[in-house]
């Protein structure tokens, strides 16, 4: 898929689900109308799932990385995500905290053996996390030795802060960079979406089976009354 067609596609997932929101919360005010308490009972809580995803897709709206010529992945921008995601991320003790995690993660360690030859390395699709956290941004220019150690000797290219910042140590890696941040706020912003829709699904089925047995057992009472 190319990256306009990528992009086209993204943003009318985005639109429909921000509609998806908005009709969420038209039901929950039409529910409200109703004076059957099956149905007022439910208001609440739909109107709270509307508000939920549609704060959850503003959120995560924008940021959907950038093609680079030879890699099947792509790279991250931290300035192309939402100011939230900005502020979150560039908060020193939320950072610390999130490095920390990184660090003690596989997802660098284990490049060098997921990919023993620089070959394999070289044609592997990584995750916004290996991407951005792992190696240098490829702006940088430092010659890939293998896939955990680049030769630093190379003079950047780029006067990019994250081609400083970065080192071969296992400690250090570019978990200071500012791709790392964009890595993992693309990480959290696919993670989000997929739980607001399960969220959705599961609200969907529940709904349905409370308002069957709500309405179960009205008509039962209804019944026993006129017994």
């Amino acid at each position: 898929m190319s990256t306009g067609t990528s992009t086209f596609v993204i943003r009318w997932i985005n639109f429909l689900t921000m509609l998806l929101a908005v009709v969420v919360m038209g039901f929950g005010v039409w529910m409200s109308t109703h004076h059957d308490g099956c149905r007022k009972s439910l208001t609440l809580p739909v109107l709270g799932l509307g508000a939920v995803i549609f704060v959850v897709f503003i959120i995560t709206n924008n940021g959907s990385g950038h093609k680079v010529a030879g890699l099947r992945y792509k790279e991250y921008q931290l300035q192309d995500y939402s100011s939230w995601f900005l502020k979150q991320l560039n908060n020193t003790h939320n950072w610390e905290h999130l490095r920390g995690c990184l660090v003690k993660s596989d997802d660098c360690n284990n490049l060098s053996k997921k990919y023993k030859t620089l070959k394999e390395y070289k044609v592997a699709k990584l995750t916004p996390i290996e991407a951005g956290c792992c190696r240098p941004p490829s702006e940088c220019g430092y010659p890939a030795i293998n896939a955990s150690y680049y030769d630093l000797s190379f003079h950047p290219i780029s006067s990019n802060k994250d081609c400083k910042l970065y080192k071969n140590s296992k400690a250090i890696k570019c978990y200071s960079c500012d791709s790392c941040k964009a890595g993992v706020a693309q990480y959290m912003k696919t993670e989000w979406r997929v739980v607001a829709i399960f969220n959705v699904v599961l609200f969907v089925v529940l709904s349905i089976i409370y308002f069957v047995g709500c309405c179960a057992r009205r008509n039962a009472a209804r019944n026993r009354s006129k017994v």
